[in-house]
């Protein structure tokens, strides 16, 4: 087996990642506006270029919005969330 085969094997299906966790884990992704509006489609005007911060669920789900990663990472703590980050 190559080594492209044996990372194509380790690598989780979507609904795998989803999966884990019960609902307790959620990553914290930088997002420029226009990315957010996409997640959060009612989201006030903000302007463009701003550096914001989400907070979805494993699962992809839409949790929180804010202008601070400390923001959504003290939401995330007093929810008791496992936070992951994404780059």
């Amino acid at each position: 087996m190559t080594s492209a085969e044996k990372a194509e094997k380790a690598l989780m299906s979507p609904e795998v990642f989803a999966s884990l966790g019960g609902g307790r884990i959620a990553y914290v992704k930088p997002l420029n506006a226009d990315e957010a509006r996409g997640l959060f489609p009612s989201m006030p005007p903000v302007a463009p270029g701003l550096e914001l911060w989400a907070l979805v669920g494993a699962d992809g789900s839409p949790i929180m919005l804010a202008d601070s990663r400390e923001a959504v990472l003290l939401n995330a703590n007093e929810n008791e969330l496992e936070t992951v980050s994404l780059h």
